[in-house]
């Protein structure tokens, strides 16, 4: 396991936290399976990123918690609070277990591998380059579900994780983003993202 940056305490909405630290556990396990299948480091890097950033929310909303404790009560009511951060954490933890698969080079069975590697769905992360036609532009005026067949599902802006982004979320220049889409779709972001490729089709 990464271990846990030293975290300051900062005042923090338990619940903002805990639908944080959901919504990167649901994209963890999508991204840490599809490394698995398809043997990509990549992916595999950015499951162990979250994994660690999770680990971050999860002691930061602890400190909270025990903020938020007045009396005896208080802590009593808590207790859930705690029990389901725990759970979601232990999600993250087996993710990034499945992630290590290949960051250690084990691998999986080339049979299983075959068998996924027909399915229409796909994951992957791309880098933005200062050049790409991506930067400065709104996701909603990009059109990549209608033009491209994918979907921005997760952006990684420095540390900070933004899920299910927004259509009127800007791209920038170094934006780490999580896409999902058809395998032809998926090479054409790739190229669009380094900047290859110019123009997006109509």
């Amino acid at each position: 396991m990464v271990r846990v940056e030293k975290v300051e305490f900062k005042p923090v909405g338990v619940r903002d936290l805990l639908i944080e630290m959901k919504d990167l556990s649901e994209l963890m396990i999508d991204l840490a399976y599809s490394a698995a299948l398809f043997d990509s480091p990549a992916l595999a890097e950015e499951v162990m990123e979250m994994e660690s950033h999770i680990d971050t929310l999860t002691y930061l909303l602890n400190m909270n918690l025990m903020v938020a404790a007045r009396d005896a009560d208080d802590a009593e009511s808590l207790v859930g609070v705690t029990k389901v951060a725990g759970a979601t954490n232990k999600i993250s933890d087996a993710a990034a277990d499945i992630a290590a698969i290949v960051l250690q080079g084990i691998g999986i069975h080339p049979i299983i591998r075959e068998a996924f590697e027909k399915v229409e769905e796909r994951l992957t992360r791309v880098n933005v380059r200062p050049n790409s036609i991506l930067v400065g532009k709104q996701l909603g005026e990009l059109e990549l579900a209608a033009k491209m067949g994918v979907d921005i599902i997760g952006i990684r802006r420095n540390k900070r994780w933004i899920i299910n982004p927004e259509e009127d979320e800007v791209i920038r220049e170094g934006d780490v983003l999580i896409v999902r889409g058809a395998p032809k779709g998926i090479e054409e972001i790739e190229g669009v993202a380094k900047g290859t490729i110019r123009k997006l089709e109509d």
